[in-house]
């Protein structure tokens, strides 16, 4: 089994926060916009809409929060939230709260088909639209100027944060440091975790997946006929159906393969890269980091025993490790350590 860093032994959550249930609703739902507005929180006041041109006709949406004029900023992160959220989920918005805070600017991504965005591409979403990412970021730079990136997203945003930091350099992307938080590594084991795992889970996203569904039939009237989908109630079989109707991939394997990740990949990624997940995730399983480790290119692999998917909640203040975490791997990023 691979062995947690000794960061991790930093994370120690109150006793009645400890069971991953609690941690992944509370990523969720947890009060994130108020508290942050009680702390006066500059982020929102300046956050703007920004629609990209990414190549080919795609159009990605996203906030871009700039530091104020006269304030030199310590780069650009570039947040990426997690299937059918958006960039006002509550642990994406926190953590982009958290860093604008300290000095970043701030570009909240919506991936194709999230954030209320269904009506402006015609073709739907799927994970292993990479180019259409690395597009929105070459946009959100013309956007920012020359300041120095990274990226961090959260699950399925996970691990397109980690794709950039595996596959950037060579379409001319160079991020400092890209995090993956609760990252979905091996999608077709995370899709069987959810087909097997606690009720509530598979419902919560079977309930997006369809409300997104009926979304994207309204924004393109006739063009899409999803009937068939309301029989299906496994995640593998929906995934299988919606890979033969759906994408250019020939087989679920295929797809699959297109954004599967392997500690070999990671390690001997094109620039620096960090995992944040939890040892008890439901969703994303622990052996799938089996062999990961800090070495090559991987500057932390962080995996506490407790945490949920994507909760990290430390106290009833709310307060998130993962955020105190981000902001101590980037400080390291800045001074060389």
């Amino acid at each position: 089994m691979t062995a947690p860093q000794p960061a991790a032994a930093e994370f120690r959550p109150h006793r009645l926060l400890k069971t991953h249930m609690v941690q992944s609703i509370l990523a969720t739902k947890r009060p994130a916009r108020a508290q942050w507005t009680k702390r006066g929180n500059r982020m929102e006041a300046v956050s703007q809409m920004h629609t990209l041109d990414c190549g080919a006709g795609v159009r990605l949406t996203g906030l871009y929060a700039p530091q104020p004029a006269g304030t030199a900023p310590r780069g650009l992160a570039l947040m990426i939230h997690g299937w059918e959220g958006s960039h006002n989920s509550v642990y994406l918005y926190s953590m982009s709260c958290r860093l604008y805070q300290a000095g970043w600017n701030i570009f909240r991504l919506n991936l194709r088909d999230h954030g209320d965005t269904h009506h402006l591409n015609e073709a739907l979403f799927h994970s292993a639209r990479m180019a259409e990412v690395f597009g929105a970021i070459r946009a959100v730079q013309q956007l920012d100027g020359p300041n120095r990136l990274a990226v961090i997203g959260f699950s399925l945003g996970g691990n397109f944060a980690l794709r950039v930091g595996v596959q950037g350099p060579a379409a001319g992307i160079h991020p400092e440091l890209s995090i993956g938080i609760s990252p979905v590594f091996n999608p077709g084991n995370t899709l069987a975790a959810i087909d097997r795992g606690p009720l509530v889970f598979s419902r919560y996203f079977r309930d997006k997946w369809r409300k997104t569904l009926k979304t994207k039939a309204q924004a393109w009237p006739g063009r899409y006929d999803f009937a068939p989908y309301k029989k299906i109630d496994r995640f593998v079989e929906i995934t299988r159906r919606f890979v033969t109707d759906f994408t250019e991939y020939a087989r679920y394997e295929d797809y699959l393969a297109a954004y599967t990740l392997t500690p070999e990949m990671l390690m001997n990624a094109a620039s620096p890269v960090a995992v944040l997940t939890a040892q008890d995730d439901a969703i994303i399983p622990f052996e799938d980091f089996h062999g990961l480790t800090a070495a090559g290119s991987v500057v932390a692999f962080d995996a506490p025993k407790h945490g949920g998917h994507c909760g990290f909640i430390e106290n009833f203040a709310m307060e998130s490790w993962a955020e105190r975490r981000v902001l101590a791997l980037l400080g390291q990023r800045s001074t060389g350590a």
